[in-house]
């Protein structure tokens, strides 16, 4: 019998790929989504034609949809989120009630059985000055209202049994709900269609990861849950802890004419500035299979079809 797995933010970046490969993997799979963005079903409409997928439109706040969602699942992929520091700002009680509220009533109304796989951020170790590695025993010091809620939410959710937690680095990739309010998706546009871009803390790092791989991530988790449960893990390409200006060369590097410059115009309300070490998810066997340089000629294959800038975090 197939197992059956609940994806909430089914619909969203992570989510409209995510569906896809849990059923090429065998698993019957309920999507949850309120549409929030005004994407539409499009997404998943190349599953309708599976027999073992379904999809709900309602959120995940909501006690009613989520008892009926949870019914006779065997896992479920926590997605639903509002991303981003800019995304909470512009509305805190919101971001506070799906970032933090649905997960606390997810977590009161799944059995113990009922494994419950969780994407964190690593934005939540915040200033570090990016001279050492941060690993999953580093304290968690989250600055924004993004980060705390995620952070709090992982917290909550370690605290009971058959959770895991995944410490995502900075997605990058091209997705049917596509998103340009990410590092390297956001520069790369800049790139194809401004040939410019102005950065502010260039010096500061972060870890990065291609959305396929987090998928990839998800999966591995699945097959390997009984060694992981109860912990948190990174997940990120180990060889691309980079700052903002060595993103900017490696992007250089296939759009030659792209320029960039330094101008103190803003700061980061996270204030990224970290190394990530993989090493204990590595240490189980997963390796991400996609490099920071495949991503972003995948990027700029994608900006040359797409001519718009509508994909963001943004109501």
């Amino acid at each position: 019998m197939s197992q059956r797995a609940l994806v909430t933010g089914g619909l969203g970046y992570l989510g409209s790929i995510l569906c896809e490969h849990l059923l090429d993997a065998g698993f019957r799979v309920r999507a949850v989504d309120n549409l929030l963005y005004g994407q539409g079903q499009q997404g998943l409409f190349h599953l309708c034609a599976q027999p073992k997928f379904d999809f709900v439109k309602g959120d995940v706040r909501d006690e009613s949809v989520m008892r009926s969602a949870l019914k006779d699942v065997d896992v479920v992929v926590h997605l639903a989120a509002i991303v981003g520091a800019s995304a909470c700002d512009r509305d805190p009680g919101m971001a506070t009630s799906v970032n933090l509220d649905s997960v606390k009533l997810l977590n009161r109304l799944r059995s113990p059985q009922q494994l419950v796989i969780y994407p964190n951020t690593n934005s939540g170790y915040g200033s570090t000055e990016g001279t050492s590695y941060c690993t999953e025993e580093t304290p968690l010091l989250p600055i924004s209202l993004y980060g705390k809620t995620k952070c709090e939410a992982e917290m909550h959710l370690l605290e009971s049994k058959n959770t895991i937690t995944l410490r995502l680095a900075t997605v990058f990739g091209m997705a049917p709900r596509m998103r340009l309010d990410l590092l390297v998706n956001d520069f790369v546009y800049r790139a194809v269609n401004d040939r410019a871009v102005v950065l502010f803390e260039s010096h500061f790092k972060r870890n990065y990861i291609h959305i396929r791989d987090v998928v990839r991530a998800f999966l591995f988790v699945l097959r390997r849950h009984k060694d992981m449960a109860g912990k948190a893990f990174n997940v990120g390409l180990s060889d691309a802890n980079l700052s903002k200006r060595e993103l900017c060369e490696r992007i250089k590097l296939q759009l030659p004419k792209f320029t960039f410059i330094d101008a103190p115009i803003g700061e980061d309300p996270d204030k990224r500035d970290y190394i990530v070490s993989n090493a204990r998810i590595e240490g189980l066997g997963f390796r991400p299979v996609i490099s920071l340089d495949l991503g972003i000629a995948e990027l700029v294959k994608g900006f040359g079809y797409l001519r718009n800038s509508v994909h963001g975090n943004i109501v």
